[in-house]
């Protein structure tokens, strides 16, 4: 449990950061890009199981790594792109709610319980974090830009199962570390190509104060991805399990640091949303053996 708390913090941390982006006019995408290189940096000196450009290609989690890499800063792009047309409550509610995914190829694939409280706590959850998520502000969505948030839900619900069913099978608890360094690395070199893309059409130009955010944003990354691995990596805990607590608790925490520490309105449907999450938490927590 404690690694679902840690994840929890880290992930908070994430959002954080991202606020002090906005305020101290950072370019989110270079930071993106250049926390990806640090959180590389971190893994590949803190592996017990050294990065090796021999070895590496050989082990049996390599090719997922790589496509774990793509979906990465794939997904941003999109959901950059959905947060642009459509509004970041919608970006918050797709992403969240494809937890739905993981959670249901667990269930299926790795047979993991499913009790009476643990179903009704998975349900409440995912309304929890709809909830929890709404904007007031009523969007005129184009039905062409639909795409954009299925896109997103069906990528992040992939992106979760990919990541547990690769550590499940193929990573051992010595090579997390090595493991998220592939696939940091592979999301940097992927977003420098598009990053390198926007400098020559000059709508993107390089700052000191870029790799500084970038280098914040890649060491809180790092440790956000590397105590999710480890809670899935427990006995006690299923998958199911794991991913509902981490998402609700993140939608959860997030929007109580919005409200502390930037000053950020709650409307009564995200007070029932957190209310909705508490009880899910606790459902869930209870659930387990």
């Amino acid at each position: 449990m404690i690694f679902i708390l840690l994840s929890v913090l880290f992930n908070a941390a994430i959002f954080v950061v991202f606020k002090l982006f906005d305020k101290y006019k950072i370019d989110t995408f270079q930071a993106i890009v250049i926390n990806y290189y640090f959180a590389f940096t971190v893994a590949f000196f803190s592996s017990e199981n050294r990065f090796s450009v021999i070895k590496t290609p050989s082990e049996d989690w390599f090719y997922g790594a790589l496509f774990l890499g793509f979906l990465f800063i794939t997904l941003f792009y999109i959901m950059g792109l959905t947060a642009q047309k459509l509004g970041m409550s919608v970006v918050a509610v797709a992403g969240k709610m494809s937890v739905v995914i993981p959670v249901l190829f667990g269930l299926i694939m790795y047979h993991e319980s499913a009790g009476i409280f643990k179903i009704i706590g998975i349900v409440l959850a995912l309304i929890a974090v709809y909830f929890a998520s709404h904007k007031d502000a009523k969007l005129k969505i184009d039905k062409s830009l639909l795409v954009l948030p299925f896109t997103l839900f069906i990528g992040s619900g992939i992106l979760d199962t990919t990541l547990k069913y690769v550590q499940k099978m193929y990573v051992s608890n010595e090579q997390t570390s090595v493991y998220l360094s592939v696939i940091f690395l592979v999301a940097g070199v992927l977003g420098s190509l598009l990053l390198s893309f926007f400098i020559i059409r000059k709508k993107s130009v390089l700052s000191l104060n870029n790799l500084f955010g970038g280098l914040i944003l890649g060491v809180v990354n790092y440790f956000a991805m590397f105590f999710l691995l480890k809670a899935l990596q427990s006995k006690h805990l299923d998958s199911s399990t794991v991913f509902t607590m981490n998402n609700v608790a993140i939608v959860l925490f997030s929007t109580l640091l919005g409200v502390l520490f930037f000053k950020e309105k709650l409307s009564k449907m995200n007070l029932f949303g957190i209310i909705l999450a508490i009880i899910s938490i606790f459902l869930i927590t209870f659930s387990v053996d």
